[in-house]
């Protein structure tokens, strides 16, 4: 997503913690503990609702990883970051990693 292109209203979402290890985690594997992460400059800027988008920032780029698949660079940008959902009935959830 270019630069011009980000609202005020992602702009203004606090940064997500990094996890222990310093990493911007966008998904944690509920059973395995594995985890679609990132250790690069940058923010995550997660919206309080869990089916909202989040955003990520890297000034620099960086390299994705997960534990069960190869890395993948990332060049520097802003990136919506969507998490595949499931309907339930009535609903819907975001689908565990």
């Amino acid at each position: 997503m270019p630069e011009k292109a980000v609202p005020n209203a992602v702009r203004d979402l606090p940064p997500a913690p990094r996890d222990r290890r310093g990493r911007m985690v966008l998904a944690l594997g509920e059973v395995t503990g594995h985890a679609h992460a990132l250790k690069a400059p940058g923010t995550l800027r997660r919206s309080p609702d869990p089916m909202t988008p989040d955003h990520l920032h890297l000034p620099s780029g960086g390299l994705l990883v997960h534990e069960e698949h190869a890395a993948i660079s990332l060049p520097k940008g802003w990136y919506r970051v969507v998490r595949q959902r499931e309907y339930v009935p009535g609903s819907a959830r975001v689908v565990a990693d």
